[in-house]
């Protein structure tokens, strides 16, 4: 029998299937964007957030979700737009990636940070998913690959996640 995994790393010669390595790679990143695999799903994580507890910092060296989440929504976009937009600048750092600390979040402030992080995380799934892009080459404006920009995209996007979960168990808004 011919496996996939086997056929992969050749140690059998597997003469009815025909792996395009770089479609499975894709299939991988595009799996490691929408999570559920080693982490919850980004929906998950923000589902059932009591309205007044999105800007509660548990502890004084904790951001609350909503800075958590906006800063995911920053970093986010300034990745794949650096990837895909020769005219994009990246914000300051450190400042330009986190909102301002002791914010009132209001219900349409929480909704553009929510909208704005899945939208682009559905972008960063379009550009891993178009062909005509070698995710593999180098972004014409930099030293830089399109798959180190998803890579640290999934990386970012797993960490803060985790640390979203962590302030919701703190605040005890999580089941």
């Amino acid at each position: 029998m011919c496996s996939l995994r086997r056929a992969l790393f050749n140690k059998y010669s597997c003469k009815d299937i025909k792996v395009n390595i770089l479609d499975v790679l894709r299939q991988h990143l595009v799996k490691s964007l929408n999570g559920g695999q080693a982490f919850k799903p980004f929906s998950k994580a923000l589902e059932g957030i009591k309205p007044e507890l999105r800007n509660v910092r548990p502890r004084e060296e904790l951001h609350s979700v909503y800075e958590e989440l906006e800063h995911m929504r920053i970093a986010q976009q300034d990745l794949l737009y650096f990837a895909l937009k020769d005219e994009w600048e990246s914000p300051e750092w450190p400042e330009g990636y986190w909102p301002k600390p002791d914010i009132n979040v209001t219900d349409e402030m929480w909704k553009h940070s929510v909208d704005g992080f899945f939208n682009d995380l559905s972008k960063a799934v379009e550009m891993v998913g178009n062909e005509d892009i070698d995710i593999l080459s180098l972004i014409p404006r930099a030293k830089l690959t399109y798959l180190r920009e998803i890579m640290i995209i999934i990386e970012h996007n797993a960490y803060h996640l985790g640390k979203i979960i962590d302030i919701r168990k703190s605040l005890k808004n999580w089941n």
